[in-house]
């Protein structure tokens, strides 16, 4: 079945005001020229059926639900299984074309032009074009996400014809295509009539046969999806409370493949010769925080480089299974402008101790450092080295949720938290965010590498503020972290990297 569409005018706007950037979306009107496609690709079929275990339950397939844990587990599920986005990444985090098969950027940055795949169908059998972009990114702009903002300074969107999108800013946002690879640029079928919450109609390789909320979501091979890909027959994922009971369903052939939360749990298995223990790069990181509030004793610059002397970053990654490669900056190895900084403040606690000297005796009083249980161990480890170099430290261990209640009350002087890809950065570019870091030389690097009109250029601005914050040692960065995946050794093509944000199966197939 095709979308019956006449060759019509048709003119909407919107207004939307985002907090957090203060500007206005204009969405103006476009021009949409009927188009079919006949014919597609057809997957190539397998009689694969795989069980997947995984943590953080999806208790809604709406990936703008109002709890942001709800939306991150359905992205996971869905993003790239049921729901396909403008823009794509690879296994190194590299952009591909999407269902845009390519685009353009104008010399200033401002346009970016947009080529929708021909042929492409939603699960439903309506026809996926230029019309549906525009819906989509307006639904996400209605959603009021908080990452909305990301899609920068919006001042239209056109559909000349039913194959491009012409996106246009009022002022450039080099990572547009970027943000466009995430639930931002999932495009829908403005046609179906659905309850987001329970029901997902995509472009991707399967479709949701079965939901049940907050335990397991079965994905069916979409018999007719556009692209030549050998999808299994079917993926059930099946949603676990704790890593130890799901390797122990690995282990008697519950589930083939799983997906631990903790590197650690795989130590079960490691030497199990029918199972498989693999490792991916992550954008995610673990980063000891510095609270830069006016009030907290590591607003002093001082401090903050002596705190940096006294990490032995080499111990700290040989201690921690998550731990890929120790960092000095807040890019990881697979974001764009990463540069290894970890040169920049050695291990010397006889450093430290000879920068502490410079305060008066009774002046830096107790330093107070806050963290989950699941860093526990690792916060013990760094008590341990910030004592070695003369810090006086009063540890406080707490569940998730209470961390994020001492940083929202900045009663913390340091914390550690992991965070995703791009957050780390964003998080020292205003003195408004949580960690009150203020620095006119690194919020003006940030500010000019997202003016940047080209790629190269917008690499070249994130390497800079990166080394700015690196210098004035704006938070103790630790490590980047990794994924590990465990698998039946029967089963192949599962991805390794980034899979603690995304889940691609569509390649996943058992001997």
């Amino acid at each position: 079945m095709h979308k019956q569409r006449d060759n019509a005018l048709i003119r909407w706007g919107i207004f939307v005001g985002v907090a957090a950037g203060l500007f206005a979306l204009l969405w103006i009107g476009w021009s949409l020229v009927t188009r079919h496609y006949e014919g597609r690709g057809d997957s190539i079929r397998s009689d694969t059926s795989v069980a997947v275990g995984l943590r953080g339950a999806a208790t809604s397939l709406d990936l703008f639900d109002e709890d942001s844990d709800a939306a991150e587990a359905a992205g996971r599920a869905l993003i790239g299984n049921v729901y396909e986005t403008l823009v794509t990444c690879d296994q190194s985090n590299t952009l591909q074309a999407g269902l845009a098969s390519d685009w353009t950027v104008s010399d200033d940055g401002l346009t970016y032009t947009f080529t929708i795949r021909s042929g492409v169908e939603f699960s439903n059998g309506h026809t996926l074009d230029s019309a549906d972009v525009v819906y989509s990114l307006q639904r996400a702009v209605n959603s009021g996400a908080s990452d909305v903002d990301e899609l920068g300074a919006l001042s239209s969107v056109e559909a000349p014809d039913a194959s491009t999108v012409v996106i246009t800013l009022s002022s450039p946002n080099p990572t547009l295509p970027r943000t466009l690879s995430g639930r931002l640029g999932v495009v829908f079928d403005e046609q179906a009539s659905i309850d987001y919450a329970d029901e997902a109609v995509g472009s991707g390789p399967f479709t949701v046969g079965r939901f049940r909320e907050g335990e397991s979501i079965t994905l069916e091979r979409n018999e007719s999806y556009w692209a030549d890909a050998s999808v299994p027959a079917s993926v059930t994922l099946t949603y676990y409370d704790d890593d130890t009971s799901m390797i122990n369903a690995l282990q008697d052939g519950t589930i083939e493949l799983a997906i631990p939360s903790t590197a650690s749990a795989a130590d079960a298995v490691a030497a199990d010769p029918t199972i498989t223990v693999a490792t991916g790069a992550s954008t995610s990181s673990v980063v000891l925080v510095f609270n830069n509030s006016t009030d907290a004793i590591t607003s002093d610059e001082q401090v903050r480089k002596a705190a940096r002397h006294a990490l032995d970053l080499d111990a700290i990654v040989e201690s921690q299974p998550d731990a890929a490669q120790a960092l000095g900056g807040p890019l990881t190895p697979l974001e764009p402008g990463y540069e290894d900084l970890t040169g920049l403040y050695p291990y010397d606690p006889a450093q430290t101790q000879s920068m502490l000297s410079y305060f008066a005796y009774g002046y830096l009083g107790t330093v107070h450092l806050v963290a989950s249980h699941d860093y526990q161990e690792l916060a013990d480890t760094i008590v341990q080295q910030l004592q070695a170099g003369g810090f006086d430290v009063r540890l406080e261990v707490l569940a998730d949720g209470e961390v994020n209640d001492r940083i929202a009350a900045d009663d913390y002087d340091m914390v550690i938290i992991e965070t995703a890809g791009g957050d780390n950065a964003r998080g020292f570019s205003s003195s408004q965010s949580p960690y009150h870091y203020e620095d006119e030389a690194a919020q003006q690097a940030y500010a000019q590498a997202m003016a940047a009109t080209n790629d190269t250029d917008f690499q070249e601005g994130m390497r800079a503020y990166a080394r700015v914050l690196g210098e004035d040692a704006a938070s103790g960065w630790l490590y980047a972290r990794q994924c590990t995946v465990v698998a039946k050794s029967t089963v192949s093509g599962y991805p390794t990297a980034m899979v603690d944000r995304r889940l691609p199966l569509a390649s996943v197939t058992t001997q």
